[in-house]
């Protein structure tokens, strides 16, 4: 089978797509053929091993897993004698942050880390829904959302922010989002009610006040954002900061301060996938995606998502979609 492989932490250089053995499904494993996976900012984190702390959880010096992947969205080709939850040629889809090694045309999976895709959705919208959602639901989950209040959105066209402007339009508030010139008009269509273009103006002059601040992107921090934060506001951010210092505001901003920071650490996907499925049942959230690449171009598809001007989600066709 062709995967997408490589064997050191550094560039796109690195990635090679080559033909690899098919997995062997063994004991209570599932075989799932592969139709559609992303490139996403976990999978650029789990290539250059960025920040250093991924060495710790990928392998310190050379990476555990070669074949390179986060997320898919495929279908049952065989089972195990003793899986109940799923039968051959049923849709399924899954995200594990640390890898799946799904960029391939094969991957085994145990039923507990597999979902049943919803009907009325694609391989491609599948895949879309995964890895920029479950950490968006983290975001809305570790606050209290109330009617009334006032959120912005820092980066509301990436994986994370284009779902989480979904999520957070469905409780009655007022949402103000960043996003660049082109996407103006799509942003607005997901529901901001206000938008600040970042080519040519800076949100944190703005002069109204928020109760949440949520950083999907990471690209600013809880200094230049408190000014804007409200009595007892909130400010959530997708990165670590400069010299990971969201990890230290999280502890004393919560005893020192009444403008407070929280580290986003995410939950589990059997809590983050479910919600994800329903609201996709429900057609109240629908995956941005910016585009479509073969497996043979994945080295591109990375280059292009670590460029940092992707729209939602970068889209890989493993096999051909159905």
């Amino acid at each position: 089978m062709k995967a997408s492989i490589r064997r050191k932490y550094g560039s796109t250089n690195q990635i090679r797509v080559e033909n690899i053995e098919k997995p062997i499904q063994i004991g209570n494993e599932i075989l799932i053929k592969v139709y559609a996976t992303t490139v996403n900012r976990t999978d650029c984190a789990i290539l250059t091993a960025q920040p250093f702390i991924m060495r710790f959880i990928l392998g310190l010096f050379r990476p555990r897993k070669i074949i390179l992947g986060t997320d898919f969205a495929g279908e049952v080709v065989s089972i195990g004698e003793n899986v109940k939850s799923f039968k051959v040629n049923d849709k399924v889809f899954g995200f594990n942050d640390t890898g799946l090694e799904s960029q391939a045309e094969y991957i085994t999976s145990t039923e507990e880390n597999l979902f049943p895709i919803p009907e009325n959705i694609n391989y491609k919208q599948a895949a879309a829904s995964l890895e920029g959602a479950h950490y968006a639901y983290t975001f809305i989950h570790k606050v209290n959302i109330q009617s009334g209040q006032r959120i912005l959105i820092n980066g509301a066209t990436g994986g994370i922010g284009s779902a989480l402007l979904q999520f957070v339009k469905q409780y009655d508030v007022k949402i103000t989002a960043t996003c660049n010139s082109k996407n103006i008009k799509l942003i607005k269509s997901l529901g901001a009610d206000k938008i600040y273009d970042y080519t040519k103006e800076d949100f944190t002059s703005d002069e109204d006040s928020y109760d949440f601040i949520f950083d999907a992107v990471g690209k600013s921090t809880f200094g230049k954002c408190k000014p804007l934060l409200k009595e007892k506001g909130i400010y959530i951010s997708s990165e670590l900061g400069p010299y990971s210092q969201n990890l230290f505001y999280a502890f004393t901003t919560s005893v020192l301060n009444n403008k407070k920071v929280i580290f986003p650490l995410p939950y589990s996907t059997q809590k983050t996938i479910p919600y994800i499925m329903e609201l996709l049942i429900k057609e109240k959230f629908e995956p941005v995606i910016d585009r479509v690449y073969l497996l043979e171009e994945i080295a591109l598809a990375y280059k292009y998502v670590l460029s940092g001007e992707k729209t939602g989600n970068v889209i890989i066709k493993v096999s051909n979609l159905r």
